[in-house]
């Protein structure tokens, strides 16, 4: 197989924009980014959208390219993807993809789980729930009726509980389940890249980050989405937590540290995620770019 995807993957704040930035530039190649955060037009400073100066030093698709208010599936995006792909194949062999989006990474690489239709009031009476008993019922009932699941899931995303749940209750099997079935072949080959560091180093280096987020004005970035505030693309990490602020319910200091804990545990569920594909060649967030890049070609000429 001729053709190689550089899938760049690792906890938030490490440095996958810098590395895929750089290992584009080497081979002279564009960026895919999946992270489904910085998909939206609206949203900037929350998200950590590589600034004017990274997006000019290599081509980046998807980011910035679809508005809040826009519907857009993981199906949508692994759809796109693969056809930026097929495009990009057609002039360079190698392309990059970068991102803290689990599932998103998945669903290009490996291609997506086909579902059962499933009856619709089970979803509305799960929303219901939701609205009325709060995450934690979603929570407890996938945890008993997909505890497998339960363990590598975003259990903070209200929208993966619902689905996974409709299909649990829809089916009479585990979300689980049909997660193990045959994928669809791609004609690429993915050479998986993870960057690591101590815990101690990640947290560090998030708290940085969401200071320096306060800074560049992420409040008001809040404030001007405020009244989009029930969408789900913004029941996320940096924007939730303004909100409760700007409706009253906490402080600003109390907000910014909520931010820095919830961010904490992203990154967590991100490591727990990637820590079972042992398809990932591991280095640390400070290696030399040079030793990288040396695998990288190592990997492709072999």
């Amino acid at each position: 197989m001729n053709n190689f995807l550089v899938n760049i993957i690792g906890p938030t704040a490490i440095g996958k924009t810098s590395l895929a930035i750089e290992v584009a530039k080497y081979f002279n190649t564009e960026i895919l980014s999946v992270d489904s955060r910085q998909f939206y037009k609206e949203m900037s400073i929350g998200t950590a959208v590589p600034d004017k100066e990274e997006l000019a030093a290599v081509t980046h698709h998807f980011i910035q390219h679809i508005s809040v208010r826009e519907n857009y599936t993981v199906g949508d995006f692994e759809k796109d993807a693969i056809n930026k792909l097929e495009e990009l194949y057609n002039s360079s062999n190698i392309a990059v993809m970068v991102g803290g989006s689990g599932l998103y990474t998945k669903a290009v690489t490996d291609g997506l789980d086909d579902f059962p239709k499933v009856d619709p009031e089970i979803r509305e009476n799960l929303n219901k729930h939701l609205e009325e008993d709060g995450i934690d019922w979603l929570q407890q009932r996938l945890f008993a009726l997909d505890p497998e699941y339960y363990k590598q899931a975003d259990v903070q995303n209200p929208h993966r509980l619902v689905r996974a749940l409709e299909i649990c209750i829809g089916t009479g099997q585990t979300f689980t389940s049909f997660l193990k079935r045959d994928k669809p072949r791609r004609n690429f080959k993915t050479i998986h890249i993870g960057l690591k560091a101590d815990r101690e180093v990640i947290y560090d280096r998030i708290n940085q980050r969401v200071d320096l987020m306060m800074q560049e004005g992420l409040l008001d970035e809040a404030r001007k989405l405020y009244p989009n505030r029930n969408l789900n693309a913004l029941n996320t990490v940096g924007y939730k937590e303004l909100f409760q602020y700007l409706d009253g319910e906490i402080d600003l200091e109390t907000a910014i540290s909520e931010i820095k804990k919830n961010t904490r545990r992203f990154a967590k569920r991100q490591l727990t995620w990637s820590r079972k594909d042992d398809r990932i060649k591991w280095f640390e967030f400070n290696t030399d770019r040079a030793v990288i890049l040396e695998y990288l070609e190592q990997q492709i000429s072999a």
